[in-house]
């Protein structure tokens, strides 16, 4: 099936017991069993019926073996985490989400756990920052929030030669647009709580891996950490998904008219949109996904006057979070990326006046007007 039927039919899109094309929802938090050890459910924890089916719908989206629900998408990514052991080493993409960094900066290093935090736009650097101890490359592609663009065969080839694992935050991209596992990484993950949900109704995180040793290994965690997502939020997660395809071009299609606009806007000092060939990494990000999603960045200049737009927008929603119906607006410096330190987010670019904007499907005229006389 193509993705947009996938979408629709993939996974276990309907209850076999009754034929209902809208999985029902099970609130069981345990399950009789046929004898001891005869059972197709446990407990709710290791398994649950709404769970499983947006696990396999997730799974197949991604072209994975096994997906993996959780309660955030920091939760997936933390779980993930659970992988490594005290010792070991990751290699980050240095512009990541700032609730990543504070993971990696506040608490693995609890754990003895090492952190390099390196441009995965250049391969050299990323080889250069292997060490022997070194077990994993963990990438956005976009990164979040400056569009950073990393080639994922390239960093798959680099993960395969030295053994070690490549870890994709996939979430920018979304399954409609791209898919790493395809592309050689061994882990894929979301936070659900965006585009997958879709409507800011649902807090969420996903994971897909591409062998069953990782399955196993990720289903070990799941069940011991424990932090897996409820059977209501998994129904949610799956109606979201069934009009990902449909919010995705329309979004895109939205965002395209925006990054020219504001391109052009005297005022505007850059825009960081991988949808212009201008933009680093564009070549790249074209030969390896198939749009260029709806996040954007700009920077107006300064701290005071990036405020003062965010005050003056009505239809662009001052919050945080991405990727929903609704379009989004904020201040990566003080809002999403607060936890980075000061210096370390203006090396990477994250300047006080640098705004984000995560485009909705509203009429792309209305969005223009309200950007404009934001600005103006």
């Amino acid at each position: 099936m193509r993705k947009k039927t996938l979408m629709i039919h993939g996974g276990i899109s309907r209850d076999k017991t009754t034929g209902a094309v809208s999985i029902p929802v099970s609130h069981a938090s345990t399950f009789k069993q046929d004898g001891v050890g005869n059972f197709k459910y446990e407990y709710a924890r290791t398994g649950n019926p709404t769970r499983e089916a947006l696990e396999t719908l997730i799974c197949d989206l991604e072209g994975g073996v096994r997906g993996f629900a959780f309660s955030s998408g920091m939760a997936a990514i933390s779980a993930v985490m659970h992988l490594f052991k005290s010792g070991d080493h990751i290699i980050l993409t240095d512009d990541v989400y700032g609730g990543t960094f504070r993971l990696a900066t506040k608490i693995l290093s609890r754990y003895n756990i090492d952190i390099s935090f390196v441009d995965t736009s250049d391969a050299q650097k990323v080889n250069e920052a292997i060490k022997l101890n070194t077990k994993a490359i963990y990438i956005e592609s976009p990164t979040n929030p400056l569009l950073k663009i990393t080639d994922i065969r390239k960093m798959a080839q680099i993960a395969n030669e030295n053994h070690l694992q490549l870890i994709v935050d996939n979430t920018f991209a979304t399954p409609y647009w791209q898919n790493p596992i395809e592309l050689g990484a061994h882990i894929v993950l979301h936070s659900a709580t965006k585009y997958l949900g879709g409507h800011s109704d649902v807090v969420a995180g996903v994971v897909v891996v591409s062998s069953e040793e990782l399955a196993n290994e990720m289903h070990f965690v799941q069940n011991s950490v424990g932090a897996i997502l409820g059977p209501d939020d998994s129904w949610l997660l799956i109606r979201g998904i069934k009009t990902l395809a449909l919010r995705m071009e329309e979004i895109e299609t939205n965002t395209k008219a925006i990054a020219n606009f504001l391109q052009s806007h005297p005022k505007v000092k850059k825009v960081y949109y991988p949808g212009f060939s201008t933009h680093t990494g564009y070549d790249t990000h074209k030969n390896q996904s198939r749009g260029f999603g709806g996040m954007l960045s700009f920077d107006i200049g300064s701290g005071h006057l990036a405020e003062q737009v965010l005050a003056k927008t009505k239809l662009f929603t001052l919050a945080e979070s991405l990727g929903a119906v609704e379009s989004l607006i904020s201040l990566p410096a003080k809002m999403t990326h607060a936890s980075i330190p000061k210096e370390h987010r203006e090396v990477l670019g994250i300047t006080d006046g640098l705004i984000r904007i995560s485009v909705g499907i509203e009429d792309v005229q209305d969005l223009l007007d309200d950007l404009a006389q934001a600005i103006e």
